[in-house]
């Protein structure tokens, strides 16, 4: 059997949470297969999957290659003739069933690719919703920053006025004292 995507397995709580990496997904886990998610679908996606690989292939040749030396040789068996009627009749059938097949597995992936791809532009938005912010809080950091560096900037001239009056007061009291 083939595994329920991640976002259909996910408990619906951890799917809600806001730091969840299939959060996204949520909207989209009430959407079934075309061709729902039952034993035919999945079948039919193995089948599919199986006609692509090299091992496949490769035993379809040998037996095409078996049968055109058995029948056509008279080898052991000969019950069908040079033409191959029986070989064409089951490439026939095999293609009649392995084609629509191929596309229903077609199909139900690009369901899943849509879903996907919906779910990460709504995660790349709110990523980018997210960076904006971090931005603007970050700009109102830099204007408050540099709002207290001029007030200590103000601060430190005044200090500095006050300390020389003081320092001239200092003088002032001390000449006058010391007469």
């Amino acid at each position: 059997m083939l595994a329920r995507p991640p976002f259909l397995r996910a408990p619906q709580h951890y799917l809600r949470a806001p730091d969840h990496y299939l959060r996204f997904l949520q909207p989209h886990v009430h959407l079934g297969s075309a061709f729902g998610d039952d034993w035919f679908g999945q079948l039919a996606e193995r089948l599919a999957r199986f006609f692509g690989t090299p091992s496949y292939i490769l035993t379809q040749t040998l037996i095409v290659i078996l049968w055109v030396v058995f029948n056509g040789y008279s080898i052991f068996v000969h019950f069908d003739k040079y033409p191959f009627i029986l070989l064409n009749l089951a490439f026939s059938t095999q293609a009649a069933y392995a084609a629509p097949l191929i596309l229903l597995a077609q199909t139900r992936q690009a369901e899943r690719d849509k879903a996907h791809a919906e779910a990460d532009a709504q995660h790349r938005e709110e990523l980018a919703k997210a960076s904006l912010e971090r931005q603007e809080i970050a700009e109102r950091q830099n204007e408050v920053i540099q709002q207290l560096l001029e007030q200590n900037t103000k601060l430190t001239e005044e200090t500095r006025q006050l300390a020389g009056r003081v320092d001239a007061l200092t003088r002032e009291i001390h000449a006058h004292v010391c007469r």
